[in-house]
């Protein structure tokens, strides 16, 4: 998602109070605009597992909204190469969720229910008890059915007012809550990330004297669906530079799309340095450059790096990209290990056992797995790379300095640099969101049919 520039606009923001509390908000409009699509995937999904997705919170959406409202708040991204076909400045995203693919058709039978070993009792009882410690109109305005449509409408911007209950409208005990689900969801290393994030986010706000637009509160909950040890239900976390969709079935768990991203990427704060999403940025370059010259040949399609060059950030859920650059049956054993160590970075942010199980599903098709890379291969080159199998896709992307470029004596479009970087994991053919495992669900469930 294009960032944009808010570091001079303070004075025609609304109040924080205001723009948080405002439930009529831009996300309805999205709502709308979404459903003014034609269903696409009506006959991939089957006609009695689509009317049973249909979201019963939007569905009376008025399907002439417009496009492209005179109403639409300014200021906000524009589309383009990170947006994907959309965005919260526009809105052009009108087709049911198909999933990523290669070719616009999915490969079937990748994704099937069963069981995993996954231990998911304490992310439900952490998710009962956060829903327990909300209030009652808190709960109304945070969860929704687990096949709503709030699961797409996620953004790593933060130029709209979201769903949800934000950090900034909960007491200290609900956050409390909230960092325990995220805990016991998350690894370690996950949950210090999306911490840092939001430190850096609030230090980077202060330096540039705009706190409303960039702080460590303008994070959001939404959960959908009830905690269940059977039934399908997860939660959303999301806000700038940090998103975590997490859904749940029996002890299946699917962690994705998340997006993990900081500008700058490192900061002093209160005297300690603070660096985040630096593990993606070394195994890409651990990768590149284990590869031969002939090779890198293959992998690397450009020299140069755009300021931007994600394909699947936010509303881009059904974006097409044929495989390109290098497959990874080529590759060394100890090559194939350091292309692992990519998708890892990523991976490793889910809870051991969770992680376990997706790379394994990773593995399984590393041969058909494809490398793309541009720009540099130096330590201290921007670059873009992109690892896309059947089962994973993953995107790490420097960017140019964005609207928090003066936190770090950079000049906002100046070029790309690894002190702006935007990173992604998706699962293609139609399993973000678990949404294959939720179609599933519903097709052999005899309480659903």
């Amino acid at each position: 998602m294009t960032e944009f520039d808010t570091a001079e606009s303070t004075a025609e923001e609304p109040l924080p109070e205001a723009g948080r509390r405002a439930h009529a908000n831009r996300r309805n409009f999205m709502r709308k605009v979404f459903f003014a699509g034609g269903a696409t995937a009506v006959a991939t999904m089957g006609a009695g597992a689509w009317a049973a997705l249909a979201d019963d919170a939007t569905g009376t959406a008025d399907a002439t909204a417009s496009a492209s409202p005179s109403g639409a708040p300014s200021g906000a991204p524009s589309g383009g190469p990170g947006g994907g076909t959309g965005g919260p400045g526009n809105q052009s995203i009108t087709e049911d969720f198909f999933g990523l693919t290669t070719d616009g058709k999915r490969i079937d039978d990748l994704y099937t229910i069963h069981s995993t070993g996954v231990a998911t009792a304490p992310v439900i009882a952490a998710a009962n008890a956060f829903l327990a410690g909300l209030t009652d109109t808190q709960k109304t305005a945070t969860q929704f059915t687990v096949h709503s449509t709030e699961w797409r409408l996620w953004s790593n911007v933060d130029s709209y007012t979201r769903q949800g209950v934000t950090l900034a409208d909960m007491t200290d005990n609900q956050k409390t809550l909230g960092t325990a689900l995220l805990k016991s969801a998350l690894s370690a290393d996950g949950l210090e990330t999306t911490e840092k994030i939001r430190r850096i986010n609030q230090a980077a706000g202060e330096a540039i004297n705009n706190t409303k637009s960039f702080n460590e509160d303008a994070y959001y909950w939404t959960l959908m669906g009830t905690p269940s040890a059977t039934e399908p239900w997860g939660f959303q976390f999301d806000g700038h530079h940090l998103v975590v969709n997490y859904f749940v079935l029996g002890d299946q768990v699917v962690m994705s799309p998340c997006f993990w991203g900081s500008e700058p990427t490192s900061m002093e704060i209160d005297g300690e340095t603070v660096t985040v999403v630096h593990e993606e940025v070394l195994a890409g370059l651990a990768f590149i450059n284990s590869l031969t010259t002939a090779q890198q040949a293959v992998a690397i399609a450009s020299s140069t790096k755009s300021n931007e060059s994600m394909k699947a950030g936010a509303f881009s859920d059904n974006a097409v990209q044929e495989y390109t650059g290098l497959r990874a049956d080529v590759l060394s054993g100890a090559q194939k290990k350091k292309l692992l160590g990519i998708v890892e970075a990523f991976v490793g942010r889910a809870k051991a056992d969770v992680a376990k199980v997706k790379m394994a599903e990773v593995r399984k098709y590393l041969n058909d797995t494809y490398v793309t890379w541009a720009g540099g291969t130096g330590a201290d080159d921007a670059f873009y790379v992109r690892v896309h199998s059947p089962v994973v896709w993953v995107e790490v992307d420097c960017q140019a300095p964005g609207p928090l470029a003066g936190a770090y004596g950079a000049t906002q479009g100046s070029g790309a640099t690894q002190k702006h970087v935007h990173s992604v994991i998706r699962t293609p053919n139609g399993n973000d969101y678990g949404r294959e495992l939720l179609r599933q669900h519903y097709l052999m469930s005899p309480h659903h049919r």
